[in-house]
């Protein structure tokens, strides 16, 4: 069993995007609709992938620089992404495999399970509902429920402080997660097949995983 402090693990807080759910396809529909009534060029998807981690403000951010959109629209089409990608289907956002299977594993063996992501809290929330996700996790926290986003602390801390008393493991896909998990001091498993930019070799990680299905055994969850 994974420890801290000497304390066993009874807590499981995950990322969102490039984690639980591939929603690449559904950002990168939602900025191409905001390009389109803006008049500009659309992107392909390994773009708006690499766009994708810190946020809707710096996605935006991103999305305007790569297109010469003035600094000066970023209120306004910050406000218009959120308000597209409010009011999509989430039909094009998939639950990785393995991850209903684990989360429902992790349940029944008393784990308390929460989110904590950089994607807005409402999208969030939608998206996990859609996705039948919701119903597992005890607290959520998005990009925008603080004044601050991971690599931050606050937001981890925050989750963890809903699922006190219990020790947490982090779980996410990037850089960011592995910074936030470093800067909360926890633990940090890295979801290999998610939305990194840099080799593995280079996040700072205590367990790593490529499948959902291997999740349970490299993180030492199974026995509790």
């Amino acid at each position: 069993m994974l420890t801290t402090g000497g304390a066993m693990i009874k807590a499981v807080v995950f990322d969102l995007d490039g984690t639980l759910v591939d929603s690449a396809p559904d950002i990168q529909t939602s900025v191409n609709k905001m390009l389109a009534e803006e008049g500009k060029t659309q992107l392909d998807l390994p773009t708006v992938v690499s766009f994708v981690g810190n946020g809707l403000p710096k996605l935006v951010e991103r999305v305007m620089h790569v297109r010469d959109i003035p600094g000066t629209e970023f209120e306004r089409l910050s406000a218009r992404l959120l308000a597209i990608y409010g009011a999509s289907s989430s039909e094009g956002t998939s639950v990785f495999e393995g991850v209903v299977d684990v989360l429902g594993k992790l349940r029944t063996r008393g784990f308390d399970l929460g989110v904590c992501t950089n994607k807005p809290e409402q999208p969030a929330r939608r998206v996990l509902k859609a996705k039948g996700l919701i119903d597992h996790f005890s607290t959520i926290v998005g990009g925008d429920s603080l004044s601050v986003r991971k690599p931050d602390p606050l937001p981890l801390q925050t989750v963890m402080a809903d699922l006190a008393p219990n020790e947490v493991l982090y779980v996410g896909d990037s850089e960011i997660d592995a910074e936030t998990a470093t800067n909360a001091g926890v633990k940090f498993a890295l979801f290999t097949e998610g939305y990194r930019k840099s080799p593995v070799t280079q996040i700072e990680h205590d367990v790593r995983f490529s499948s959902w299905e291997d999740f349970l055994s490299l993180a030492e969850l199974c026995d509790t």
